[in-house]
């Protein structure tokens, strides 16, 4: 059942030598990748011989059982032991994104409802922004644009990981499932009659990728740069800073104009690009799955309503998994701890039930 794990026993052993030689370090990417890989298979195969301790032990001591009871209850305990073991192990195994150990550039813009929707965005970016400061993240907000009151037309931020933090719990592996339609239910603060208005902000989720991780050639850009619009400080709307990049063979278009140079907006909106480049080709891997794997993926499709906050009920509603809970404003000031997980806990249901349709 656990074949694939004993086979990256050998995987593991050549990651550790190749990480021991003097030049390792010396070329950032080799390292990177390396690493990264290293730390995906080395808590499967630490898995894997904490599984095969547990299986002999119990065996010896439902063997010795026949002869001293006190190994029946010592027999009892190692069984528990080893079907949690083997539940871990399976999660580990199960297939999985292979961007969700990377780090992640989120962004917020605002939709239907004008300014009320622009304010909304501001607070998701709020929420975003608290739940990587309790996960000891670094944020960093590449590009903005904002309201008078304060809303946010269209932001974008990048989410860095902690140092020596685990892959699973890296930015893009938990905020991918934000990816979608968010609506809210609330009266606005532009609103003189008391009344409920319902309006919605889109997030689009998207996997940091390094420049050797994603290269672009020249030849497919075109890049034009015009003055910034907008609040800005000295020097940022008085120069022809902002810049437009276009990717020619996909039509993606970025701009950047946060910054104070036009090299520092540029620098920006590679990275930008390179993030889309890397979520459309994501997209475009999950449509070429089977159909039965393209009707699962659906559950973290960007083009649908993922999520309602009403207000007045203090409520919270994902759409995708029926979860309901009566904590917005906790949730609003950054706990998405329990919404997240019980994403991921579907999504780990899906993917062992994908791994299943392919043994």
């Amino acid at each position: 059942m656990f074949e694939a794990a004993e086979g990256l026993r050998q995987e593991l052993a050549d990651l550790e030598a190749e990480m021991a030689t003097p030049d390792f370090h010396a070329d950032a990417a080799r390292s990177r990748r390396v690493g990264r890989r290293y730390a995906q298979v080395a808590p499967i195969v630490a898995a894997f011989d904490e599984r095969s301790r547990l299986a002999g032990d119990l065996a010896a001591a439902t063997e010795l059982a026949g002869e001293d009871p006190a190994f029946a209850a010592e027999a009892s305990e190692l069984a528990a032991d080893l079907s949690a073991a083997d539940e871990r192990l399976t999660a580990l195994l199960a297939p999985r994104d292979p961007n969700d150990a990377c780090d992640a550039i989120l962004e917020i813009k605002s939709g239907e409802g004008g300014e009320e929707s622009a304010l909304f965005a501001a607070d998701l970016l709020n929420m975003y922004l608290r739940y990587a400061d309790a996960r000891g993240w670094k944020t960093e907000v590449l590009d903005a644009e904002t309201t008078d009151l304060g809303g946010s037309k269209s932001v974008t931020v990048a989410f860095r990981g902690a140092s020596g933090g685990a892959p699973d719990e890296a930015p893009f592996g938990l905020l991918k499932f934000e990816g979608g339609v968010h609506r809210v239910q609330r009266v606005p603060v532009t609103e003189s009659q008391g009344r409920i208005h319902t309006s919605a902000a889109g997030v689009l989720v998207m996997p940091d990728v390094e420049p050797d991780e994603m290269v672009i050639s020249d030849d497919d850009l075109r890049i034009d740069v015009y003055r910034s619009t907008g609040k800005g400080g000295q020097g940022v709307n008085t120069t022809d800073s902002a810049v437009r990049i276009t990717h020619m063979p996909s039509g993606i278009v970025v701009t950047c104009q946060d910054q104070r140079s036009q090299l520092q907006n540029k620098e920006q909106a590679l990275r930008i690009l390179r993030a889309r480049l890397a979520a459309q080709a994501a997209a475009e891997a999950d449509q070429a799955a089977s159909a039965a794997r393209r009707s699962q993926v659906r559950t973290v499709d960007r083009s649908e309503r993922i999520r309602t906050y009403n207000f007045p009920e203090n409520r919270i509603a994902d759409h995708r998994i029926g979860y309901k809970a009566h904590n917005l404003d906790q949730v609003l000031a950054g706990d998405l701890g329990a919404v997240i997980a019980a994403l991921r806990e579907a999504d780990l249901a899906l993917r062992l039930e994908a791994g299943a349709d392919q043994v």
